[in-house]
């Protein structure tokens, strides 16, 4: 009888026995740390935060895993949830330099710039040579209205060394140089004002002039509305405007003007401006614009800029053709603009001009003078409020002399 014959009937046969299966090995604990920031750098942050649990199951309040799930949630939104795991971290490592890292990021990406403000100060305690965490900072300053304090942190990163990372934050301090209007501080959207001004003309009652606005901006630039009325020569007029900015290309954007004078006794019946800036590079700026006048006969301004942006200065020459029906004239203006405080709120500006008239919206523009100048100041009293002052005197031959003061109130929000 065959040997196979003989085994009993409940057993199999040699051939088919497999070796009895070993139990899966379970993985250090680094091992498992490691796939859980795998999981989290490779996109996928669900199975990341399954394997983090898993880790804090094994080891209760541990600072790495904190760090790594309070990543992973501020990644996802989930702030409260990230605050959380950060914040114990905090508690249990206090000197943990990462830990504060994460947690002003939270901050600042939840909108709470204060606390992100807190979270990176504790975090340059911790590493003060670290170019990144004063950039850090000085972005959320930034966001807050806090410019002399972000241009601090700026220049402390440029001294360190910061790179790209202090590029950026360069980029966003730079005042946008063609016109302050283009632009406002990071954290608001709105801006209003209200400005009025006087003209001594020597001879009959003076000129005043008052303007209302209030504009919007976007990322995509900004509108502004205005009403404008003017009092002058015994006579009163109104006018409104729509004055808007567009972003185009990189280092471009455009300023589109309408105005409409009903009445046209001192504004014109219809006027309009269209600008072109274009970034050249290392602070330089040009630009192209042409502004039209429709008085009785049309009257066009045709303008080119150069301009150069340098620490806090901001300096532009400006050439302008003054063209109407039979007659036409030039212009320039040198303007000087100096952010004393370091930031793109408050500035001292003074600007001297010859030839034609300099201001292309102004209720005689392309009249004759031989010269004239003015000097501004604005600034900021706090981070919604802010004033602005002037000064300004022309004279022409067979005139008499113009001196003029001008006031505005900011507010924005």
């Amino acid at each position: 009888m065959p040997v196979a014959s003989q085994l009993p009937p409940s057993l199999p046969s040699p051939s088919s026995v497999s070796a009895p299966a070993r139990p899966a090995a379970t993985p250090t604990f680094d091992d498992a740390y490691a796939r859980a920031r795998a999981l989290a750098n490779d996109g996928q942050p669900e199975l990341a935060l399954a394997a983090y649990d898993a880790l804090l199951a094994r080891s209760p309040g541990n600072v790495d895993v904190l760090l790594g799930r309070g990543i992973v949630y501020a990644r996802l939104g989930r702030w409260q949830e990230a605050e959380r795991d950060l914040r114990a971290a905090a508690t249990a490592s206090p000197t943990y330099a990462d830990v504060w890292s994460a947690l002003g990021n939270t901050y600042a990406w939840s909108d709470q710039p204060e606390q992100a403000v807190d979270a990176y100060t504790r975090l340059i305690a911790l590493q003060p040579r670290d170019a990144a965490a004063y950039v850090a900072r000085g972005r959320v300053l930034r966001a807050l209205g806090r410019n002399a304090e972000a241009r601090m942190d700026l220049d402390k990163a440029k001294a360190l060394g910061g790179g790209a990372v202090f590029d950026a934050l360069a980029a966003a301090l730079q005042p946008r140089a063609g016109n302050p209007d283009a632009t406002i501080a990071a954290g608001y959207t709105w801006a209003a004002s209200l400005s009025s001004s006087w003209t001594d003309v020597g001879t009959g009652p003076r000129w005043n002039d008052q303007v209302a606005g209030i504009r919007h901006y976007t990322k995509a630039g900004s509108l502004g509305v205005e009403t404008l009325r003017a009092h002058r020569f015994g006579l009163h007029d109104y006018a409104w405007a729509l004055d808007g900015y567009a972003n185009l290309w990189s280092g471009a954007y455009a300023n589109l003007r309408y105005q409409r004078g009903a009445a046209a006794r001192l504004f014109p019946a219809n006027s309009g401006r269209a600008e072109l800036y274009q970034s050249l590079g290392k602070g330089w700026e040009a630009s192209v614009s042409d502004d039209v006048l429709g008085f009785a006969a049309r009257v066009n301004i045709y303008g080119v800029s150069i301009a150069k942006y340098t620490g806090d200065w901001y300096v532009q020459l400006r050439h302008q053709n003054i063209v109407s029906a039979g007659s036409h004239g030039t212009g320039e203006r040198l303007l000087a603009r100096w952010y004393y405080a370091g930031d793109a709120d408050t500035y001292a500006e003074a600007t001297v001009n010859s030839g034609r008239s300099d201001d292309p919206l102004s209720l005689v523009g392309g009249q004759s003078r031989s010269g004239g100048g003015s000097a501004t100041w604005v600034r900021y009293w706090t981070p919604q409020w802010g004033t602005r002052v002037g000064a300004s005197f022309s004279r022409a031959r067979g005139a008499d002399n113009q001196r003029g003061v001008t006031f505005s109130l900011y507010r924005r929000w």
